[in-house]
């Protein structure tokens, strides 16, 4: 039976990172410790990029290469072919946000298209991903969501949308690549979720391509989990659950208290974990002819991920579960359990400096929220650095 002793191996978890990149990590999340420092640096970094200074040469060497991989896909390959040397996969994601024109939506939809080619022509590349509001409008879904009538203009907008997302799943099966759709605001995911249950129907019926994101700091998601199973039984179907904590939690908060509705969120970090846990044992117990994606940085869900595997025989190597970790963060949790023969996956964010930077500016505020993820982290490093002795 596995242990949190599996966690602890830093020369495996930094196997691939130089003594300088070890010392600009160390940097990195001391800087990011620092809620004070994080704020400040935030609202520089903001400054410099409106006012159009040349800050892109200092921004690549320090923040952008440890949490991205490059700014294109081509730049992204020496990492992720390094990354799939030590057992671990990557999925490249094009992390450009907050665009809203038609042009853009496509621009999207075919860089989307152009990530799954390009992924189909490397085995370190077994997925591709895509977030709904990068390919619809933001109060179009909130419209959809709610089912408020839509205008005529609206309809035919709508109907683009449900184009692109069909297109790229079609595009995902024939080329055999898993697409992992994020999910999004819980006003707005309704939409989301019919899309994607219409797009299990048709293109998971003999294998899973389409994986729908779960956030589980709702505590609603177990319910969903539930139907959804249910349904895709009856109509025969396969499910790909993607199981993440959530990213919105402030957001859903503030929105809830502003317009007197309860909260759709877990009260406390305690009950989102106990949720996660549930949810993700309820699947697994289930999995028959379905598929897990665990995308987590915490070690205890991971550790009992893996436990149940053992419990219910489910095999390392079969596909039906993979483990997903961001770029640049808990290392020792990837490759140490690659080591161990699991199915590991590694989101690479890519896109130009500047368009990057509203990802990047978020991973640094979550990390700085996240209570005892950056001091771990750090503390990992300095381990490895003392046995390197750097």
């Amino acid at each position: 039976m596995y242990k949190s002793e599996l966690f602890e191996n830093t020369e495996v978890a930094f196997e691939l990172k130089t003594d300088s990149e070890i010392e600009r990590a160390c940097f990195l999340f001391k800087l990011i410790a620092n809620e004070p420092l994080v704020k400040i640096g935030t609202a520089v970094t903001n400054f410099a990029i409106k006012s159009h200074l040349p800050v892109e040469g200092l921004i690549r060497s320090t923040v952008f290469d440890h949490f991205c991989g490059g700014t294109s896909e081509q730049d992204c390959l020496p990492i992720v072919e390094k990354m799939y040397d030590k057992g671990v996969y990557s999925v490249l994601d094009f992390s450009v946000e907050g665009k809203e024109t038609e042009a853009q939506f496509d621009a999207a939809f075919q860089r989307t298209i152009s990530i799954i080619e390009f992924a189909n022509t490397h085995a370190s590349l077994p997925f591709a991903v895509f977030k709904p509001t990068g390919f619809a409008r933001f109060d179009l879904l909130e419209k959809v969501s709610a089912n408020t009538p839509l205008s005529d203009v609206e309809k035919v907008e709508w109907e683009k949308v449900v184009a692109r997302f069909d297109q790229i799943a079609a595009c995902a099966a024939k080329r055999h690549i898993g697409l992992l759709v994020d999910a999004e605001e819980s006003w707005i995911q309704q939409a989301v979720d019919d899309l994607v249950l219409d797009l299990m129907r048709k293109y998971n019926k003999t294998q899973v391509v389409i994986f729908n994101t779960i956030q589980c700091y709702r505590h609603d998601r177990l319910d969903y989990v539930r139907n959804l199973l249910e349904i895709a039984d009856h109509e025969g179907f396969r499910v790909g659950f993607k199981i993440v904590r959530g990213a919105y939690m402030e957001k859903e908060n503030k929105r809830a208290a502003q317009l007197g509705i309860p909260s759709p969120i877990c009260p406390n970090k305690n009950s989102t974990d106990d949720n996660f846990d549930t949810i993700m044992g309820f699947i697994l117990k289930r999995l028959d002819h379905h598929a897990l994606f665990v995308g987590t940085h915490n070690e205890e869900s991971t550790l009992k991920g893996i436990q149940l595997m053992q419990k219910y025989n489910i095999d390392k190597k079969s596909g039906k579960v993979w483990f997903g970790q961001l770029f640049g963060m808990s290392d020792h949790i990837s490759f140490n359990i690659a080591k161990e023969g699991f199915l590991v996956l590694k989101y690479v964010p890519f896109g130009p400096v500047r368009d990057v930077m509203p990802y990047l500016i978020r991973r640094a505020e979550e990390n700085t929220s996240v209570a005892g993820q950056t001091s771990r982290e750090l503390s990992l490093l300095l381990t490895e650095r003392k046995r390197r002795k750097i």
